[in-house]
């Protein structure tokens, strides 16, 4: 299973954001810009004079940009080959950033910044859906608003089962929705037992940074950023504005799977949480710890619960850090990517770039993270209802209704990102063991030994299930809980599953 936004970027150049456990994500967080972009002095270059007779031997061998200069001369004097001095100059560029061993330094060319910086302000091309492919099935979790596939007609919960003459039958032939900007793709869906088909004409589109929403009766916050895009900061303050206007107590600040972005716009956003204090501490290759203040900013006055998994990485965990180590925050969720390094891009005189590693940081409490992650303060794993479910009742939520399906999730008539997976057989319905441990405030513990699940709730009250009674399942790694033995030993839950959705509450 995986989660991909179906986009590309408005360049042109085809791209699928896929939502993959955490060492598929490096290609992506080596195009994580943390840093601001600068450009550097145009370097000057050396032209040595075509020649490669032994006289000149000396004076090569004093100069490291003569060798080079050196190889081209033999290359145009004696490749049968042909030279394209462009492209061998280029290659020569990116060797020698990839000598260094650094994942998230990079060589681009022209267009190639331009797809990164596309992506970084979440500029695509595409028909605007969130999809996800489970149980051999293409679902649309989310279809943004004013989107093309919105305007056709595609609805959340829609299955996917052609797309033109081409059936559906993996997770790769989500590469078929893609394309180029103003041309058509035909999708085929199934809703309601009725296939439906839809022409769609793929355009160019932004996706909003951060989105929010407020749960009413218990006036909490949510705010989601995507990304630390360049407006990021300006989004975050109208939804924050908003939510105050509407009464909020508490806040739930949302940065799983965010990949990073402009440290700036972090750093923005740190200051509408923190009136005075240390955003991190920074260091180049001198190694001297130098602290990056916060002033003048404002105390957010109220209680914040940031959620993480491990696609929480760079300008997201800088953010984490701060908040955390200042007190301002608690956080739950997953251990975060672990990526402590900062880029700069530096522009060069042929119109290309590079983007290097410039600084190492420290959190406010001199944490070095790199490769580890920053470790939540409640742990939840594997589930993002779950962790979702454990922020808000942090947050002050008491009383929960939650409904899913395999392609949504709402809380409390509020639609969030995620879903639920419910597996049923016969009279027996079976709900992920951590969502479940959620809902009672508890915590779970597997022995793999007796084949028992034990479920404690926040009340101390243990539960056990077992293999053997058929009470619990264990699929892809992860077990659950058959409903009905739950409720009959939890009994504050009450449930019921029709059509493929689940509903359930918990006081």
């Amino acid at each position: 299973m995986y989660l991909v936004n179906l986009i590309h970027r408005k360049d042109g150049h085809q791209m699928i954001i896929k939502k993959l456990r955490h060492g598929a994500l490096i290609s992506l967080l080596a195009i994580s810009l943390i840093g601001l972009p600068h450009t550097a002095g145009a370097a000057s270059v050396t032209t040595v004079t075509n020649s490669i007779s032994s006289d000149t031997t000396e004076t090569n061998e004093s100069s490291d940009l003569a060798i080079i200069q050196e190889v081209l001369n033999y290359l145009n004097a004696y490749n049968i080959e042909g030279v394209e001095r462009e492209a061998f100059i280029e290659n020569a560029i990116r060797g020698m950033v990839y000598a260094l061993d650094d994942p998230y330094s990079d060589y681009y060319t022209k267009e190639e910044l331009q797809d990164f910086m596309n992506g970084m302000n979440q500029q695509y091309v595409g028909i605007g859906v969130t999809l996800r492919f489970t149980d051999e099935k293409l679902y649309i979790t989310d279809v943004l608003a004013g989107s093309p596939a919105q305007n056709a007609g595609l609805r959340q919960g829609d299955v996917i089962v052609r797309v033109g003459s081409q059936p559906v039958t993996s997770g790769e032939d989500i590469l078929l929705i893609q394309g180029e900007e103003n041309t058509e793709v035909v999708i085929t869906v199934i809703r309601s037992g009725k296939a439906l088909t839809f022409p769609i004409t793929r355009a160019s589109f932004v996706l909003p940074s951060v989105t929010s929403h407020f749960i009413d009766s218990s006036k909490i916050g949510y705010i989601a950023i995507a990304s630390f895009s360049e407006s990021a900061d300006k989004e975050f303050v109208t939804a924050l504005n908003s939510l105050r206007t509407a009464g909020m107590r508490s806040l739930v600040l949302d940065l799983r799977d965010n990949l990073g972005g402009y440290v700036d716009s972090a750093a923005k956003i740190a200051k509408h949480f923190i009136k005075d204090g240390i955003l991190m501490y920074t260091a180049d290759q001198s190694n001297q710890l130098e602290p990056v203040l916060i002033k003048d900013g404002e105390d957010i006055g109220m209680p914040v619960v940031i959620l993480t998994n491990e696609l929480t990485a760079s300008a997201s965990e800088i953010l984490t850090g701060a908040l955390r180590d200042n007190g301002v925050a608690t956080v739950i969720g997953a251990q975060t990517y672990g990526k402590a390094r900062i880029q700069n891009v530096f522009s060069l005189s042929n119109g290309s770039s590079l983007k290097l590693t410039v600084e190492h940081y420290l959190t406010p409490k001199k944490e070095d993270f790199n490769h580890i992650g920053l470790k939540p303060d409640i742990e939840v794993n594997n589930n993002e209802a779950a962790q979702l479910i454990t922020g808000l009742y942090k947050a002050g939520l008491r009383q929960i209704e939650v409904s899913g399906s395999r392609s949504s999730l709402s809380i409390n008539g509020v639609s969030f990102s995620g879903y639920i997976d419910v597996i049923q057989n016969g009279s027996k319905v079976y709900a992920p063991s951590r969502l479940l441990t959620s809902l009672v405030r508890g915590n779970v513990n597997w022995s793999k030994e007796n084949q028992k699940l034990t479920v404690t709730d926040i009340n101390g009250v243990k539960a056990g299930f077992t293999k053997a009674a058929s009470s619990v399942k264990t699929v892809n790694n992860e077990t659950y809980v058959e409903l009905h033995d739950f409720q009959k030993k939890f009994p504050t839950i009450k449930w019921d599953y029709q059509q493929g959705v689940l509903n359930i509450a918990a006081k």
